[in-house]
């Protein structure tokens, strides 16, 4: 027995580089697709940056790839990346990682590997 592939939200965007105008004052987080144990996410940010005190740690690991614009990320104990269009990294659960920098705008696609 085959299962049906999984739905796509109703508003799931049809071509990953299309940005949405009204969302510039706030990054913007899409699920494009989620499902047990995966969720891929497109983010759209216009120069956000996460706060120092507030580090993403996660219990899962999560890849991430800039589509378009550029971006900062810092691993704390590991080092800092600057990405562009192309650039991919692994991101690994229980790392504290920011953004320190993107671009206006930054196109980023998340995979959400493990989450619960």
């Amino acid at each position: 027995m085959t299962c049906p592939p999984p739905a796509l939200p109703v508003d799931a965007p049809t071509n990953l580089l299309d940005i949405p105008s009204g969302h510039e004052a706030e990054e913007l987080f899409e699920d494009i697709v989620s499902m047990p144990g995966v969720r891929i996410e497109r983010i759209i940010s216009h120069g956000h940056s996460t706060p120092p005190e507030r580090p993403y740690v996660q219990h899962w690991d999560e890849w991430v790839l800039v589509l378009a614009g550029t971006a900062e990320l810092l691993l704390e104990g590991i080092g800092t990346y600057r990405l562009e269009p192309g650039d991919h990294r692994l991101i690994r659960a229980g790392i504290p990682h920011r953004v320190t920098h993107t671009d206006a705008p930054t196109i980023w696609l998340a995979i959400h590997i493990g989450e619960t």
